[in-house]
């Protein structure tokens, strides 16, 4: 499992200053309140950078960081994720998972079926969709809910799905 957890993506600046704004990749933006420092990932380097003030606009948090004083400073960073560690977290509840934990979980039906390996996570206004890949065989798409994801168990690995009636003939059109 990863030890940082992706919270946005710097995708430009903003004014002179040195602001950037970031998409969050997290379920509440607002968390960004409660953050006192997030590392950059410029691909090369990680590079701890303290918050000095967040705010809002449309769904974009502009960030001023603490290190960058100026708009040339600040755009090299576009386009670069950030992260926070597992302490800065924001606690799961039941059957909440962090999506960098669900990634690479062998997926096999409930009733014993090999389904593939959980790729990639869907975010969606309604649920989120769990993008299943096995070679030479359509992506499944699944949605993630109750009825399902019987069992998430991220220690040994594998995620138990339910294939609802129609569900693998709706994937394959």
């Amino acid at each position: 499992m990863d030890d940082l957890l992706k919270v946005g993506i710097i995708v430009n600046t903003h004014g002179i200053r040195g602001e950037v704004k970031v998409f969050p990749t997290t379920d509440d933006a607002r968390r960004y309140l409660d953050l006192k420092e997030v590392i950059l990932d410029t691909g090369t380097e990680q590079k701890t950078l303290g918050i000095q003030q967040v705010r809002f606009f449309k769904n974009m948090v502009i960030v001023k960081f603490k290190e960058i004083d100026d708009i040339n400073d600040a755009q090299k960073y576009r386009q670069m994720p950030i992260y926070v560690t597992r302490d800065q977290a924001v606690p799961l509840g039941e059957n909440e998972y962090f999506i960098a934990d669900l990634i690479g979980l062998s997926a096999v039906s409930d009733d014993g079926g090999e389904l593939g390996t959980l790729a990639d996570v869907i975010q969606t206004a309604a649920n989120d969709i769990y993008v299943i890949k096995k070679e030479n065989t359509p992506d499944l798409l699944v949605p993630a809910i109750k009825d399902c994801i019987r069992q998430v168990d991220l220690e040994a690995g594998t995620i138990c799905i339910h294939l609802l009636k129609g569900l693998r003939e709706l994937n394959q059109k």
